[in-house]
């Protein structure tokens, strides 16, 4: 087999990049270790910036989240018992977010790359990548017992953090910065009407951090703050409604409708980033270069950055016969990357909840909160960052 990109992961990003590909006429194959089912299975963000949602558009593949995406024009912030709403939209001079699940970006993707009889290798086995520091690289696997070689010009590894093509670095080349939060969040999925329907709500409370959010105007993903040792199994979904309410105001504690949960989860939190993202012919998109806390909906969203850089750089050096933006791809994704890292800390750090902060801690974050709703610089400055940077912003 041989192609001109080799795109290791069939996650959003991995297939995001092999559509933008293929609508510029470069080959490309995609090659996933586990079944479409397990990818699309993977319950994830559900947070689009106005960036992602374009490159959809660029891809043609934007009918999904332009019928079923509910656009948010603000963000709402509970402490003290009190909520209060932030304007992003007249903030940032018109921009928005969307609600639309990362599933079904997933499956409009794999539906669009499917149609068009492009090549995806799903089930995957002992996926190994060769030769991205010289002239030949090439991708080898397995299927169904057989062994594959699959040869390429480039390969973009968007295999996620446990992937095969960051471990493939050689030892010395890399640098990785990691910071790792003292607790988790317990997820609930449930098929029941979000409580907001036009904002995302955060809340800060004496008891910890809760999300409201949603994937549909009929299916709500639901957060709370829990310690990282925890057990799903001692969450029963009773525990998890009577916990969530607690952490918000009265008012919207009222108006919250229960269900049975169809999936619950503990995620751990961390920040995480290696550098560079470029090593010869491979490049690294995505979770596999770098993680955030999800308090800030970031993760999904550098993703789509970096597949714009990434996507734009390939086409280049094939129609252009210029490699301006390969040489420059780790360096421009590493900008927005550290930007984003910023934020999600520092929205991290306000809003949860730390072991060795205690009443102090949290009158602080308290009196930052009230310093944030009441100055309009604050403000802009939070919505800016939550809609997403322009992608050339400081460069």
């Amino acid at each position: 087999m041989r192609t001109q990109v080799a795109i290791i992961g069939a996650g959003p990003s991995g297939l995001l990049l092999g559509q933008l590909l293929h609508k510029a006429g470069i080959d490309n194959v995609i090659v996933e270790r586990q079944s479409g089912d397990y990818v699309l299975g993977r319950i994830r963000a559900g947070i689009l910036e106005q960036i992602t949602v374009d490159l959809l558009r660029e891809a043609c593949v934007s009918q999904g989240v332009d019928t079923d995406g509910t656009v948010h024009h603000s963000i709402e912030l509970v402490y003290k018992n009190i909520r209060r709403a932030i304007d992003v939209t007249g903030l940032t001079g018109g921009k928005v977010v969307t609600a639309y699940g990362q599933t079904e970006m997933t499956r409009d993707l794999m539906q669009a790359r499917a149609e068009t009889g492009l090549t995806t290798v799903y089930s995957a086995a002992n996926v190994s990548v060769h030769g991205f520091d010289g002239t030949t690289p090439s991708v080898r696997f397995e299927v169904d017992g057989q062994a594959q070689e699959l040869q390429c010009d480039f390969i973009a590894g968007c295999d996620g953090f446990h992937g095969v093509c960051r471990a493939s670095v050689p030892e010395g080349s890399i640098t990785e910065y990691e910071k790792v939060y003292p607790f988790g969040w317990l997820g609930v999925l449930a098929d029941v009407p979000p409580v907001s329907t036009h904002a995302i709500v955060y809340a800060n409370s004496e008891r910890g951090f809760a999300l409201c959010s949603m994937r549909s105007l009929t299916r709500s993903r639901y957060y709370v703050q829990c310690p990282i040792d925890d057990k799903v199994e001692d969450w029963s979904d009773q525990r998890f409604w009577d916990e969530l309410r607690l952490r918000l105001d009265p008012d919207l504690a009222s108006r919250i409708i229960t269900g049975p949960s169809i999936e619950k989860s503990i995620a751990p939190l961390r920040s995480f980033v290696a550098e560079p993202m470029r090593f010869g012919r491979m490049f690294l998109a995505g979770d596999a270069a770098h993680i955030v806390p999800p308090t800030g909906a970031k993760g999904l969203n550098l993703a789509a950055s970096d597949v714009k850089y990434l996507s734009t750089a390939l086409i280049e050096h094939y129609t252009e016969k210029s490699d301006a933006g390969i040489d420059n791809y780790s360096q421009r994704a590493l900008a927005r990357v550290w930007r984003a890292e910023r934020f999600s800390w520092w929205l991290t750090s306000l809003l949860h909840r730390f072991p060795d902060t205690g009443g102090f801690g949290q009158k602080v974050q308290e009196a930052e909160l009230e310093y944030l709703v009441n100055s309009e610089a604050a403000s802009r400055s939070l919505a800016e960052n939550y809609v997403g940077l322009p992608l050339d912003f400081a460069e």
